[in-house]
């Protein structure tokens, strides 16, 4: 499994938003707890056959994208509560996202938003260089108007009955693929929002028709080496119907799009209840899967923090990325981001807590014995196989964690570091107050 990995050199300088000296300090606090876990865990897992060594170097391996509107503060669809110190663009949310990479080394690349974070390339190259960090995929926008935009798209973009709306969507994620090229992004991702609220709103095959067509005007414009994500979404802002409303859907788009087109799975966009591990084997099978979105929903798609409902369904996620990891399937690596909505939290902390919890799924994947495993499943041995997941999930896997960020220039605590950072109230102070708005999740 191939995984996003940092576009800056490990030698090169890199600027920092909190004082290594004050990170080294709370480390050496630390350091000493923390080396009696790792030999610890490191014991038992040897009894089993495990190098906890190896595992480590893999999970220092593994990173996750940030999106650029993760590091501001979210909202439900009644209120917004601002918090302090929110960024007032793009070149303030690569300074937080700085942070989050500077303290968990989990985090190196940053997925931006156009037009929300639209602004010159070159710039916005150099100043993400100076912190260390790239760019994942680029996400268009064409679920809400732009105050310059001829067409709305109040009922529709790409599935939108005038040939001019559609157009206009298609020329947005064109653009956007312009400016991901000049970043050195690889990859486009589309959701719309695109769908009905009463029945008879809409006729479902016509416009599943007309957004195959102009996803086929943007899937035309693809670099050579990009792909195309496309993501489903149950429900909202559509409450009736959505044009992408689910896998099959999904897996249809990418079919039929072409071998640069592949499937984005959400955690929260699904029915209580789904089974998305399952999902997630069957996009790998058909090779299709192109990525993840990774939150935790209670309800519906809440965008809570990563593994903070379910952490269980996490690492069956996970349990079926490193069975195709184990399996050697051809071509297999799916891009990772999280993306969050943060209400009630720090979106600093909020990030960092699920980078942390996205890699401990990950830890505790590669110690479940596949070969057991198997074994269990040829014999229809339903108890013995499910141990055998279990026993991997129980481990407490956090020092090999904790011994990943710090082998990589990390904070083994990055909260407790950030908080006595004071990084917070550093930037409330130079960033003026935000004033509670509107409603709507960012």
């Amino acid at each position: 499994m191939r995984f996003c990995s940092n576009t800056i050199g490990e030698e090169q300088s890199v600027e920092t938003r909190i004082s290594p000296d004050l990170v080294q300090s709370d480390n050496d606090a630390r350091a000493k707890a923390l080396n009696s876990d790792y030999q610890a865990l490191g014991n038992k897992l040897s009894r089993s056959g495990i190098d906890i060594d190896a595992v480590t170097a893999k999970v220092s391996e593994f990173f996750v994208a940030v999106p650029s509107w993760g590091v501001g503060t979210g909202g439900t669809r009644f209120a917004r509560f601002p918090g302090i110190g929110e960024p007032r663009g793009i070149f303030d949310k690569l300074n937080d996202c700085a942070v989050i990479q500077q303290l968990t080394r989990a985090t190196p690349n940053v997925s931006l938003h156009i037009p929300w974070d639209k602004a010159d390339p070159n710039e916005l190259r150099d100043h993400a260089t100076a912190l260390g960090l790239g760019f994942d995929a680029i996400n268009s926008n064409s679920f809400s108007d732009a105050p310059d935009q001829t067409h709305s798209y109040k009922f529709g973009s790409l599935s939108h009955v005038t040939p001019e709306t559609r157009a206009q969507a298609v020329e947005h994620n064109i653009e956007c693929i312009e400016i991901g090229d000049a970043l050195g992004s690889k990859a486009l991702t589309v959701w719309i929002g695109d769908g009905s609220n009463f029945p008879g709103q809409t006729n479902f095959t016509r416009s599943f028709e007309r957004y195959l067509d102009a996803m086929g005007d943007i899937y035309k414009a693809l670099p050579d080496d990009w792909r195309i994500f496309s993501e489903h979404k149950m429900y909202e802002p559509a409450f009736y119907s959505t044009v992408v409303q689910d896998w099959g859907s999904n897996l249809l788009i990418a079919q039929t799009l072409g071998e640069k087109a592949f499937c984005l799975v959400d955690l929260g966009h699904h029915a209580p209840n789904t089974n998305i591990e399952m999902i997630v084997a069957r996009l790998i099978q058909f090779k299709k899967l192109g990525g993840f979105h990774f939150n935790d929903s209670k309800y519906g798609d809440d965008d809570l923090d990563a593994g903070s409902i379910d952490p269980y369904r996490l690492f069956l996620v996970f349990n079926e990325l490193v069975d195709a990891e184990h399996r050697g399937v051809e071509n297999f690596h799916p891009a990772h981001m999280i993306d969050q909505s943060h209400n009630v939290t720090d979106p600093i902390e909020s990030l960092m807590a699920s980078a942390n919890e996205i890699r401990r799924a990950y830890a505790q994947a590669l110690l479940v014995d596949r070969e057991a495993l198997s074994e269990y499943q040829d014999d229809n041995d339903a108890i013995m196989a499910t141990e055998t997941l279990k026993r991997a999930f129980r481990t407490d896997v956090e020092p090999i964690l904790a011994q990943a960020r710090l082998r990589s220039g990390g904070a083994i605590d990055p909260v407790a570091a950030y908080r006595a950072s004071g990084y917070r109230a550093k930037v409330g102070a130079e960033r003026p107050a935000s004033k509670a708005g509107s409603g709507g999740i960012v």
